[in-house]
């Protein structure tokens, strides 16, 4: 990476970090307020409010400072332009909005920069959890300005997993009893965050995520010494014409081919 694109992509992180500050107030200020609900998906998806305030937020501030870049995001129509940028925003204005609807803390704004297909900044910021999560192509993770980096936790330790317990009880019996199951937690892009900053060793994905979910925290994992892969090992390309995702696997790099090697063992593989 040349000194010009690193200086870019600096410029970029604080340009979203700003906004997703901006964002998330905005956001907050819906919060156990009741705001109005839409349902999607075939009514399986809530949307409120505060989505389109933050999402309208985002847009304003990022396609301003802007222009030439791509936009991707959970709550604006989808414009196939994107896919003849090289750069682009990639948002969910709020991850976890179930969460943010039933008033807990765990939902966060993110909002990633990608160039040709991976992202290069990114941020989450938990405005109920006081957190905000940062990382530059090329730097290192930080949590409230704090570096920080993933569990150091070998495969002969417990490994804290925030998986499913019907998935997990497919598992090799050796694999499953060296685990902790974590309860449920409602914002994938957190969870992701979770197995970054070493609360979590690792965590499985189920199939129908999307790159708005993803993103961001995928680079924060990465800056922090981890990897988010699909069951063949292989990094996220992102912005496709398809943004969804099949299973996928985040952990401490050193853990990923473990944790792979057990989901390959499954009984019903």
């Amino acid at each position: 990476m040349s000194d010009m694109e690193k200086a870019r992509w600096q410029s970029d992180l604080t340009l979203i970090v700003d906004a997703a500050k901006e964002a998330g107030a905005v956001a907050f200020g819906f919060f156990n307020q009741s705001p109005e609900v839409w349902w999607k998906n075939e009514d399986r998806s809530p949307v409120s409010a505060a989505d389109f305030a933050a999402n309208k937020t985002l847009e304003t501030i990022l396609r301003k400072a802007r222009p030439d870049y791509g936009w991707l995001s959970e709550e604006t129509d989808d414009d196939a332009d994107r896919l003849s940028r090289e750069t682009l925003f990639i948002i969910d204005p709020i991850d976890g909005t179930r969460a943010f609807l039933g008033g807990q803390k765990v939902w966060c704004v993110s909002v990633a920069v990608v160039h040709r297909g991976r992202p290069v900044a990114g941020v989450l910021y938990a405005p109920a959890l006081e957190e905000l999560y940062e990382a530059v192509e090329g730097g290192v993770a930080l949590k409230n300005g704090v570096p920080f980096t993933v569990s150091a936790a070998g495969p002969e330790e417990m490994s804290r997993l925030a998986i499913g317990e019907d998935l997990l009880k497919t598992f090799p019996t050796e694999f499953r009893d060296r685990v902790t199951r974590e309860k449920y937690i409602p914002s994938l892009a957190y969870r992701i965050a979770m197995v970054a900053d070493g609360r979590l060793e690792g965590t499985f994905v189920k199939g129908n995520s999307h790159d708005w979910d993803l993103a961001a925290a995928d680079l924060i994992l990465v800056c922090a010494g981890g990897g988010l892969v699909d069951i063949e090992g292989r990094p996220i390309v992102y912005n496709r014409a398809e943004v969804t995702h099949k299973v996928l696997c985040a952990a401490p790099t050193p853990r990923l081919g473990e944790f792979l090697a057990a989901f390959a063992g499954r009984r019903d593989s």
